[in-house]
């Protein structure tokens, strides 16, 4: 999110937008990333158990990403037309689950949508908290074909860090205590 931390409202969903998944964007897609038969022959993909060409599913999920990085930086603008000062997102450290639930044909819209589903403090990384996120792609019937629980990083508008801290840091950057520090951790 490019919102601050403690900005971040839990079960609000974020609509990321749509794709149409075309025939040839698929096998494109497919000859380049995931060059598997029923993903770039459209004759030997009506033999196989899906009866017919299907996206891959990296494709859909790049699709998704490209999308939530899109929306990411509309946010942001958003929030500078407004006069506020956008948070800052940081990387991921994971993905908890991802799970392929239908095939993408051709000529399916996918939508997409990401729902912050819980958030906390980051234990490792001061100044940052961790989002727990729920992404999720439905096709123009309504029928989910994916979703992924994502972890991501959000940082915190008001941290301060402690005095201690400060001063462990700062003695890192000491070339001799340094090294015995980072030896003893």
């Amino acid at each position: 999110m490019t919102r601050w931390f403690e900005d971040i409202t839990l079960d609000e969903a974020f609509p990321l937008g749509s794709h149409t998944f075309e025939a040839e964007e698929i096998i494109r897609f497919a000859s380049l990333y995931d060059p598997q038969y029923f993903h770039t022959d459209p004759e030997l993909a009506k033999q196989s158990h899906f009866g017919g060409l299907i996206a891959s599913g990296w494709h859909t999920v790049s699709i998704g990403h490209r999308k939530m990085v899109d929306t990411l930086f509309a946010e942001e603008e958003r929030l500078r037309g407004e006069g506020k000062e956008p948070g800052v997102s940081g990387p991921s450290p994971g993905v908890n689950s991802m799970d392929f639930k239908a095939p993408v044909r051709p000529g399916d819209t996918v939508s997409y949508t990401l729902v912050v589903t819980g958030k906390r403090v980051s234990n490792s990384i001061p100044g940052w908290g961790l989002l727990f996120n729920h992404l999720e792609a439905v096709n123009q019937h309504g029928e989910l074909v994916y979703r992924a629980e994502l972890v991501g990083f959000s940082k915190l508008r008001d941290y301060r860090m402690p005095l201690k801290l400060k001063v462990l840091l700062a003695l890192t950057r000491v070339p001799v205590l340094g090294k015995l520090i980072r030896r003893g951790s």
